[in-house]
C-alpha cells in the first residue's frame, strides 16, 4: 500500500520527473532545466532561458557541459527551449514568412509561468539568449516581450529580412555579439530563399532610437571590442564583436550576463 501510494504521488507531480535529461512539458511543447549544483531545493535562483540554433534541441543544448557549468557557477539555472522541429517560427523566415510570431511568445509566456510556479526560478532574474537561429528568437523576444526578461543576450543572430518599425515598451537591456568573419550569419546578413538574413547595424539602430540610447562608449574585454551606448533608465544596448566565424564561447556568454547584471543590479 504505501509502495502504491508513493508511485501516485510520483505520478501526480510531473515537475520531479523532468530536468536536464527529461522533457518538461508545457501545452504541446517541451523544454528542459538544470538547477544550478549545490542548490537547496527551496531558494529561488535567477535563470537563463537559451533559444538553441537551427536544427538544435533542448536535449542538446543540455550536452554542453561548458554552458552548464558556467551558468551552475554563477548560481544560474539553465532552462533550454525548443523549437518546432529544430526551428523557430518566426516573421519574415524562410517558411514563416507571413508568421508574427505570436506561436513563439505564447509559448515562452508558457515556459516562463511554468518554471517561475513550479521550478523555484526568480521571475524578476531571467535573461534570454540564444545562438544563431536562436539569437534571431532573442531579438523577437527582447522587440516583444521586453517586461518578461531581466536583459537579452542575442549571439550571432538577427532579425529575419527587417527589424520591426519599433517594439513593445519597456526598453530592455540588450548585449549582441558576433563574429567579424562569421559567413553563416554574417553580419550584413545573406538571402536564403525568397528572403534573407537581417543585416546586424539595422536591428541595433533601430533599438537604439526606440530606447533613447545615447552616445557610444568602447571599449575592449578579452577576445571582445564592444560598442556600449546607455539610456536614462540606465538600459544598455551593447555590440560586441570578436575575430571569429559563426561560433562563441561560454567566456564571452559570460560576459553578456556579467554585463546585465551590472545594469539591472540584480
Amino acid at each position: 500500500m504505501r509502495f502504491l501510494v508513493a508511485l501516485l504521488l510520483i505520478l501526480a507531480t510531473p515537475a520531479l520527473a523532468c530536468g536536464p535529461d527529461t522533457d518538461c512539458p508545457v501545452g504541446d511543447r517541451i523544454f528542459r532545466i538544470a538547477m544550478p549544483e549545490g542548490w537547496d531545493g527551496k531558494a529561488s535562483v535567477p535563470a537563463l532561458i537559451w533559444s538553441h540554433g537551427y536544427r538544435g534541441s533542448a536535449a542538446g543544448v543540455m550536452r554542453n557541459t561548458s554552458l552548464r557549468r558556467m551558468l551552475s557557477d554563477a548560481g544560474f539555472a539553465l532552462i533550454a527551449a525548443q523549437g518546432v522541429g529544430g526551428s523557430w517560427d518566426l516573421p519574415f523566415g524562410p517558411r514563416t514568412f507571413d508568421s508574427d510570431g505570436a506561436a513563439e511568445f505564447a509559448y515562452f509566456d508558457a515556459v516562463i509561468a511554468d518554471v517561475t510556479e513550479n521550478h523555484h526560478i526568480d521571475p524578476a532574474r531571467i535573461i534570454a539568449s540564444g545562438f544563431s537561429a536562436g539569437g534571431m528568437m532573442v531579438w523577437n523576444l527582447a522587440c516583444s516581450r521586453p517586461d518578461k526578461f531581466a536583459g537579452f543576450i542575442p549571439i550571432s543572430g538577427t532579425f529575419w529580412l527587417k527589424p520591426p518599425d519599433t517594439c513593445q515598451a519597456p526598453t530592455a537591456s540588450v548585449v549582441h555579439i558576433h563574429g567579424t568573419k562569421d559567413k553563416t550569419v554574417p553580419l550584413k546578413g545573406r538571402a536564403i530563399g525568397d528572403t534573407k538574413q537581417g543585416e546586424v547595424e539595422d536591428a541595433l539602430t533601430m533599438y537604439q532610437k526606440f530606447g533613447d540610447f545615447g552616445a557610444s562608449n568602447y571599449f575592449k574585454t578579452g577576445p571582445l571590442t564592444c560598442r556600449n551606448r546607455s539610456n536614462p533608465q540606465g538600459e544598455i544596448l551593447q555590440y560586441c564583436l570578436f575575430e571569429g566565424g559563426h561560433s562563441f564561447s561560454v567566456k564571452m556568454l559570460g560576459h553578456g550576463i556579467a554585463e546585465l547584471l551590472d545594469a539591472q543590479q540584480l
